[in-house]
């Protein structure tokens, strides 16, 4: 099995968290930009602590989470541009590469899982 820093979806989602840090570093609304900002650091955070787990279904379990924080992700993103924090071409580039990885991260689980099938 590969380290989590060979994954490319943890790559993508690393990326993804350190951008977001730096397009909100000047943002006076903290409670926004810690929510936003610690749901992007969730995902790659999660593949990272599944991989590091003995078991397979430990290691689903962790790569589910940062599915569901890419959907939060999401969520946070759309209200961002909702409320112009966010403008329009960053979110939509923002929102169609969570959806990239919440792909990614589905096809992960479904590869682990099968595993011990």
């Amino acid at each position: 099995m590969a380290r989590f820093e060979d994954l490319e979806v943890w790559k993508r989602a690393a990326r993804l968290s350190a951008d977001l840090y730096k397009f909100f570093s000047d943002l006076k609304d903290f409670g926004f930009k810690d929510q936003i900002t610690r749901c992007g650091l969730s995902i790659p955070s999660n593949v990272a602590e599944g991989y590091e787990r003995l078991s397979n279904k430990e290691k689903s379990n962790f790569i589910n989470y940062a599915k569901g924080s890419a959907g939060e992700l999401r969520t946070q993103i759309y209200i961002g541009m909702d409320i112009g924090y966010i403008d329009s071409e960053q979110g939509k580039q923002w929102v169609k590469e969570t959806e990239e990885l919440s792909r990614m991260l589905h096809s992960l689980i479904k590869s682990i899982q099968s595993r011990d099938s």
